[in-house]
């Protein structure tokens, strides 16, 4: 079984809500759609959500990157679903002069790979979740259903208050705080959300890159009092080296997020000893496999992980990553599937947005396990670039 055409898109979707952090304020998502069709007629969907504050990638770049790509040579005919996934896993893009982490080409890969598994899987009648019991059997545990966190950005108003009423009241047992936007005083947001949201809910806060060195501890310890359980990249990534002694001055876990794209960034995390916890997010880490790989790092060195989400996923990116949480054991938070309260088209005909309380079933069936619409990925696309075919 061999790949006969592959296509990448540029797909563009204004967003429901403006969403604002520390590093940026979006209305709308430009993201990489790849569409793989097997010689027997599977079709397969992959994306990637390319941020330039995250891995240096934009939407051009990443298609660019891609076109100049060597994939035809890489994409060898299949005769099984192990086959595959190592073929998946060996799947590189071009590099990119300067590029000494090793991650501007993520959220391109991301795409390239998700959408063969998903094609091969559906040709083999395997689902994306058997991808981390071949790859990583000490960490698959399928599980029937997980539940989502949820998260504040930065709501004006009465929205300040009724957000988290509404997490705690629809049964949420995680939500995360953005800290460190201009203009706010994250004492007061921390101290008003932690009221609205009780003592039985975990907090935790993620500053995006937003302090300075020298602040980050006293910051950090004038919020504790109010029963955070971590803070997630508190510094911009070129001074992350300063957390190894910020982690010696507070009580709670660090998590590091721009700084923690690929595995020469986890590498330097775990020497340097920067942190606690690494926040995995598919598109930003090259893909599922990658991903893994990074999960299984982080348990060999005794650190924990998170299953992030990119702003302005779809519903390609919530079911990659549904099937990662599914199969995963020991994630200690879980985001993603907001489409429905994202996204204006997330592309499929079902609706993977979680439940009222954050919770969602497992997905069945073959490769990513939802149908993707052509219509609506036509409705929304740029951009069209002939990979293969």
């Amino acid at each position: 079984m061999k790949v006969v055409e592959l296509e990448a898109r540029h797909v563009r979707i204004p967003l429901r809500r403006k969403v604002t952090h520390a590093s940026h304020t979006r209305t709308e998502t430009d993201n990489v759609v790849v569409r793989c069709v097997l010689a027997d007629g599977s079709v397969g969907f992959g994306e990637g959500v390319p941020r330039d504050y995250v891995t240096g990638e934009t939407i051009d770049s990443s298609i660019e990157l891609l076109r100049t790509s060597d994939l035809a040579a890489q994409l060898t005919p299949c005769s099984d679903y192990i086959q595959v996934v190592h073929l998946a896993e060996r799947l590189k893009v071009a590099a990119v002069p300067g590029d000494d982490r090793m991650i501007h080409g993520n959220a391109a890969r991301c795409a390239v790979e998700l959408a063969v598994l998903d094609a091969y899987g559906r040709a083999f009648g395997e689902p994306l979740m058997n991808v981390t019991r071949i790859l990583a059997p000490e960490l698959y545990e399928p599980l029937e259903r997980v539940r989502y966190s949820g998260v504040i950005g930065n709501p004006k108003g009465w929205k300040a208050r009724v957000y988290p009423l509404v997490y705690r009241l629809a049964g949420f047992r995680q939500v995360k705080l953005k800290v460190g936007i201009p203009g706010t005083d994250d004492i007061k947001r921390t101290r008003r959300t932690r009221r609205c949201l009780g003592r039985s809910i975990d907090l935790r806060l993620d500053a995006n890159e937003a302090w300075a060195p020298d602040e980050v501890a006293d910051r950090i310890r004038a919020l504790e009092v109010f029963g955070i359980t971590s803070v997630e990249q508190p510094v911009r990534h070129e001074d992350v080296a300063s957390l190894a002694d910020v982690r010696k001055q507070v009580k709670t876990p660090l998590m590091l997020d721009e700084s923690l794209c690929g595995e020469v960034d986890a590498e330097r995390a775990v020497r340097g000893g920067w942190c606690d916890l690494f926040n995995l997010r598919l598109s930003k880490c090259g893909g599922f496999i990658p991903s893994l790989r990074l999960a299984q790092l982080a348990k060999r060195h005794g650190l924990g992980y998170q299953l992030g989400c990119q702003v302005g996923e779809t519903a390609i990116l919530s079911a990659a990553g549904r099937h990662f949480g599914t199969s995963v054991r020991d994630i200690r938070y879980l985001e993603g599937s907001y489409d429905r309260h994202l996204v204006w088209e997330a592309l499929s005909t079902e609706d993977l947005t979680f439940r009222r309380n954050g919770e969602a079933p497992v997905l069945i069936g073959s490769g990513l396990g939802v149908t993707i619409d052509p219509a609506r990925v036509d409705w929304v696309t740029k951009r069209k670039e002939k990979l293969i075919g």
